[in-house]
């Protein structure tokens, strides 16, 4: 198995000073752990002075949200560009909020994944099914018309530089998550479509998050199976000690 990457999603939370004090916790408590890795996305507005913060450690900085154009009339938009400036690796790319609320598509997810990876960082794409496409078993429908759409276009080698989260949108906020094993089918059917994309190798070197409640009395059964590589985590992020100890949990 690839090695398993935690990512912490901060959403719409912290201010700078909050940011600062919780980067500082999560770096002293995370200074010797290499075999995961660890990358936190603060909002917008703190990630240059997270940055300062994790600069020079294991801990990458990533970014919630992106504009797949560099530059121009996009008033209120951030560019790749503009990230990659602030020291951002990762970007989050068509998490289940920003396709419910901001009515995101699977081609304006296309655009911004390939935005990210013309830069030389790496997206972390969203794919998953709300509570009544799966009541209805369309699971795999949905799922595959994510991930095929979203990744449409990208070259073998632009792939191995992405990550998937299978994000079940019944489970995010809710403290209900899906069981291991319901986990564990969705990636592996996911990794199924990425062998039919692309191939094999490639299929087994894509890094595939679980994410949706996920917690530090959880993860452990959720990385044990054999297609999940990680989590993307969200509330349980927000706090030092649980987001410490979920990547701890992996070890």
């Amino acid at each position: 198995m690839s090695r398993i990457i935690i990512a912490g999603n901060w959403k719409m939370n912290r201010n700078i000073g909050e940011s600062i004090d919780l980067a500082n916790s999560i770096k002293r408590l995370l200074y010797d752990v290499e075999e995961v890795e660890v990358v936190i996305c603060p909002p917008y507005t703190s990630l240059s002075d997270v940055r300062e913060v994790i600069m020079e450690t294991n801990i990458k900085l990533g970014a919630q949200d992106c504009y797949w154009e560099k530059e121009g009339a996009f008033t209120g938009e951030v560019s790749v560009p503009m990230l990659k400036d602030v020291g951002c690796e990762y970007v989050i790319i068509g998490h289940s909020e920003r396709r419910q609320f901001f009515n995101e598509t699977n081609e304006i997810v296309n655009k911004k994944a390939k935005a990210v990876l013309k830069e030389g960082m790496r997206p972390i794409i969203c794919v998953g099914e709300k509570l009544e496409e799966r009541k209805n078993g369309k699971t795999f429908d949905i799922v595959k018309g994510h991930v095929v759409n979203s990744l449409a276009g990208l070259s073998r080698e632009e792939m191995l530089k992405a990550v998937i989260a299978y994000e079940p949108v019944w489970a995010i906020g809710t403290g209900v998550n899906a069981t291991e094993g319901q986990a564990q089918e969705v990636h592996k059917y996911i990794r199924g479509l990425l062998e039919e994309m692309f191939d094999a190798d490639a299929a087994r070197s894509v890094r595939i998050q679980y994410g949706g409640s996920v917690k530090p009395d959880n993860i452990k059964e959720l990385i044990s199976q054999e297609d999940v590589d990680g989590a993307l985590v969200g509330g349980a992020s927000l706090k030092a000690d649980s987001f410490v100890q979920i990547v701890k949990n992996c070890l």
